[in-house]
């Protein structure tokens, strides 16, 4: 893609998203909402393949179909309460229908079926940015309209996504569907305490994003889209597939890793809420994403792919891949558990 298209896309990215977050009216956020998703099309249809334009397609229309229903729901509102405003949004009606919109916005359960496929149709990088900058202006719009949502709607919609990102990513061999299930289930956790604490959801989404882009780079600097591939990527980067395995745990939620930390906060929050049946619920469909992570750590480490001598060599050839984000990431998303109490304290939990 010719840089100067390049650029301008990825600013149009950050401008969308700066716009809405920065926006008071439900028009100016409805606004950065499209250019975010104008911006992003381009960025995926530009490998000419037939799984990325389908991709692309299944992505503006279900983009298309949510910011249609945002726009309903805003104008609902100003229509039966007479305010534009994004938190004066109070009419039942409106709220409901906001919250679901911003739902399929981001892939939670039940309006998740898009997500999967289309992330199976993208190349790694542009996975990567729909799995954690796409998520970002959705999220500053559910985190205003969440006080007046319904709290039985969004526990719902929490426990139901933990579960289908649970359950949907146990038969998977492609990675990016199971990269995808993973992200409907931790946005099941976020979305579960968004209404009980706010800042518990901007921790685990601010986690999710270093998790996932580690996980997005290792797979590219590896570039393994199956399960069968990751049995050979020891002999491409035998330490990073080491890493690799951790950063998997580190997914699952597994401690002494940084990805224990907002679940056990979570968990904690929930319990203090009044909520122990959510939270056992919760933390029982973690075990079924954990398996699925397991099973991508017993393909990299304990199966060792038929190899030919020839085979077991390419560690030995020069590294052409740029590895400071990556190492920045994986650093990140392994060693942050000990800064828990600071973490607690800051929020004050």
């Amino acid at each position: 893609m010719n840089p100067y298209v390049l650029t301008i896309l990825l600013s149009s990215l950050g401008l969308g998203t700066v716009l809405t977050f920065a926006s008071s009216h439900w028009l100016l956020a409805w606004m950065g909402l499209e250019i975010n998703t104008l911006a992003i099309i381009p960025l995926m249809a530009r490998q000419y393949h037939p799984r990325a334009v389908e991709a692309t397609t299944k992505y503006f229309l279900t983009q298309a179909t949510a910011a249609a229903m945002i726009l309903f729901a805003s104008t609902t509102n100003a229509w039966l309460v007479g305010e534009w405003d994004i938190q004066q949004l109070t009419h039942p009606i409106a709220v409901t229908t906001a919250m679901l919109a911003l739902a399929l916005k981001v892939g939670l359960a039940p309006v998740h079926f898009w997500l999967p496929e289309v992330l199976q149709g993208l190349d790694l990088t542009t996975g990567l940015i729909l799995s954690t900058w796409q998520k970002l202006a959705p999220f500053a719009l559910m985190l205003q309209v969440a006080p007046t949502v319904n709290s039985s709607l969004i526990v719902t919609l929490g426990l139901l996504s933990t579960l289908v990102g649970g359950w949907g990513g146990l038969n998977q061999t492609q990675l990016r569907k199971i990269l995808a299930y993973s992200s409907i289930a931790h946005l099941g956790w976020m979305v579960l305490i968004m209404q009980f604490a706010p800042s518990l959801t901007l921790l685990s989404l601010i986690m999710y994003i270093i998790m996932t882009s580690s996980a997005f780079m290792t797979l590219k600097t590896n570039n393994s889209l199956t399960i069968n591939a990751l049995a050979i990527s020891w002999t491409k980067a035998p330490t990073l597939a080491a890493l690799a395995i951790l950063v998997l745990l580190s997914l699952g939620g597994l401690p002494p890793l940084s990805g224990f930390m907002p679940k056990w906060l979570i968990l904690q929050e929930l319990t203090k809420q009044g909520l122990p049946m959510s939270a056992t619920l919760a933390a029982m469909t973690a075990l079924l994403s954990l398996y699925f992570y397991l099973r991508l750590c017993y393909a990299m480490t304990l199966t060792i792919w038929p190899n030919t001598l020839a085979a077991t060599t390419p560690w030995r050839l020069d590294f052409t891949h740029t590895t400071l984000p990556l190492s920045l990431v994986t650093i990140l998303a392994l060693g942050l558990l000990p800064l828990t109490p600071a973490v607690a304290a800051l929020l004050n939990l």
